[in-house]
């Protein structure tokens, strides 16, 4: 069975052609949060299909060549797909179009000016999902992460996130930086604005779902706690009705205490409500009555 992880990547995979600019953002995200992405070698690996389908057509789309298979799948990871470009004036190009200069410059850092557009900012975190994000299925946890080994592209991605209205945290797990939402509406919001809304309406419909499930439980636990009290000052009832019995002042009460009394030890799991309604009194005659037998008892 599919994880919820693949089934929002296989629907950002089916989002139709873009335009150059944003097709260039997209695959900006994919090489910041990909595999490699240095002055001699841009390379990308995934285990989704769907991504590994898009990646060589997007690529052409916003640089006019399509990136090489990488090796074929090792024994036992057949799911693996690699795709490199090692060309040097196709590196130079993809370098350029981000603003870098000397081959001996870093690059993995976020070159804002690319990104002005929302549009593009919308492109550049659907690759940076596709390539180093995931998401926990919904009907369990909430929690959708993009995770980088570098602390300066980790720190540069929050900024630009919360340039976009979200707030993540960031942490470290295993050597590595973990950008991450855990609320269901920050996961809505950010799928819906990566390409993902059907996914973002599942999410949504797990929310209403376990709030439904939460709401029902709290229901029969207050409506479990509730009998238990009743059955527990029921019994307290009985054992003063059988006190005043066994001491025979119980023929010398009123007739209506006696009424209320046998009706109290014949219908125990009746509520205050339901053995007023038996009695044909009010619950407020009905207390009265439970504290004048109780009092009886004392003396």
């Amino acid at each position: 069975m599919e994880s919820f992880s693949t089934r929002v990547k296989n629907e950002l995979c089916r989002s139709p052609a873009v335009p150059v600019c944003c097709a260039r953002s997209e695959c900006y995200g994919v090489l910041l949060l990909g595999n490699v992405f240095s002055a001699v070698e841009l390379r990308v690996l995934t285990f989704h299909a769907g991504f590994a389908g898009r990646l060589p057509g997007l690529f052409e789309s916003a640089f006019g060549f399509r990136p090489e298979p990488g090796k074929p799948p090792a024994p036992g990871n057949g799911r693996k797909h690699i795709f490199s470009v090692t060309r040097a004036d196709w590196i130079q190009k993809v370098r350029q179009t981000y603003g870098y200069g000397p081959a001996d410059e870093t690059v993995l850092h976020i070159n804002n000016a690319v990104l002005e557009e929302l549009c593009c900012q919308q492109a550049f975190w659907r690759g940076a999902f596709c390539a180093g994000g995931t998401v926990r299925e919904p009907e369990t946890k909430y929690r959708l992460e993009i995770v980088t080994p570098h602390r300066a592209l980790a720190r540069e991605l929050v900024a630009l996130m919360r340039e976009s209205g979200f707030d993540p945290s960031l942490g470290e797990r295993s050597g590595s930086q973990v950008l991450a939402f855990k609320t269901s509406e920050h996961i809505e919001d950010f799928l819906a604005l990566i390409g993902a809304p059907v996914a973002a309406m599942a999410v949504m419909q797990a929310k209403v779902e376990k709030e439904i499930r939460n709401s029902v439980n709290r229901r029969v636990n207050c409506d479990t706690a509730n009998l238990d009290k009743q059955l527990a000052a029921a019994e307290r009832l009985k054992d003063i009705i059988a006190r005043l019995e066994n001491n025979g002042k119980m023929e010398a009460l009123p007739y209506v205490l006696q009424d209320t009394a046998r009706a109290r030890v014949l219908y125990p799991e009746d509520s205050l409500i339901q053995l007023a309604e038996r009695l044909n009194i009010s619950k407020s005659c009905l207390n009265h009555r439970l504290r004048k037998l109780t009092e009886c008892a004392k003396i």
